[in-house]
This record gives C-alpha cells, sequence and structure tokens, in this order.
C-alpha cells in the first residue's frame, strides 16, 4: 500500500459473513454481498477460514480492519475466527438488532437495509477499541495517517 493510501478506504474492511440456514444467516450474507458491489468494504470468504486455509487464515489475521456478523447468539462466525487465532474485529449478532431468527428465506429490503447500516456503523468505530464481547481482540491499526 502506498504511504498516501488511507486505511480508513472502505475497500480496506474485510466483511465476513455468516450464511448459516435462517433468515438472519442469509440476510448476514445478502448485506456482506450487497456491501461489496456498492465499494463499502469486501466480502472475504469465512468457509475459507473455518476450513483452516493457511491464505484465508492469514488474510484474515492481517487485516486492519473487519466487521464479522453472525446471524444469531450460536456464534458460529464467532467460534471460526477463535479456531483460527484471529482477531475479532467489529462484531454484529443480527438477533441482537432485533431482527427475529426464523426459516423464512424471503427476505424483506428493510432488514437488509438494516444490517448494511449496521454494518457501517461497526466498521466506522474506532479501530483501536475493543468490539464489545468478551473475548473481542482489538483491532490495531498499522495505518500513519491522521485521519485513521
Amino acid at each position: 500500500m502506498s504511504n498516501d493510501a488511507c486505511c480508513a478506504s472502505d475497500q480496506q474492511i474485510m466483511i465476513l459473513a455468516c450464511s448459516g440456514g435462517s433468515n438472519v444467516g442469509q440476510l448476514s450474507n445478502q448485506a456482506a454481498v450487497e456491501l461489496t458491489q456498492e465499494g463499502f468494504g469486501k466480502m472475504f470468504c469465512l468457509a475459507g477460514v473455518g476450513g483452516q486455509l493457511s491464505g484465508f487464515v492469514q488474510s484474515a489475521r492481517d487485516t486492519p480492519r473487519m466487521v464479522v456478523i453472525d446471524g444469531c447468539q450460536v456464534g458460529c462466525a464467532r467460534a471460526i475466527m477463535k479456531q483460527a487465532d484471529a482477531p475479532l474485529g467489529h462484531y454484529l449478532v443480527l438477533t441482537d438488532e432485533g431482527i427475529e431468527k426464523n426459516k423464512d428465506f424471503n427476505l424483506r429490503r428493510a432488514d437488509i437495509d438494516q444490517v448494511k447500516d449496521a454494518v457501517r456503523r461497526a466498521a466506522q468505530q474506532d479501530a483501536t477499541a475493543p468490539a464489545g464481547l468478551p473475548g473481542a481482540e482489538p483491532v490495531q491499526s498499522p495505518c500513519t495517517c491522521s485521519s485513521c
């Protein structure tokens, strides 16, 4: 990365999303897809991290900014990150955002937009602050620019 590039760039945000077998898992995934398409962050393969594929795990360990999205309190994404010994970064659980877990895969636009807004808010939090849940590791940005 060049010295004049800022680590606060939205493209620098790694988004790791649950893709579980419920509406909230699929909402996590759909929001990550749409945010990536809109240029806000980049969706990354949580399954690759969970499969302990070395390149995926190393990328998750090395990224300066990430948002990890779990659909529910089961916390599969969180467990994957812990198993990979990767920092949790900013962490969201969609059921904590007031979205009820069910098996209705007809995703509502309002719910997708709510998740996208929550991801944006989480990503804008101070990158050196703990993510708020027990076991969450602070994400230290290597950026030296004055805007991070």
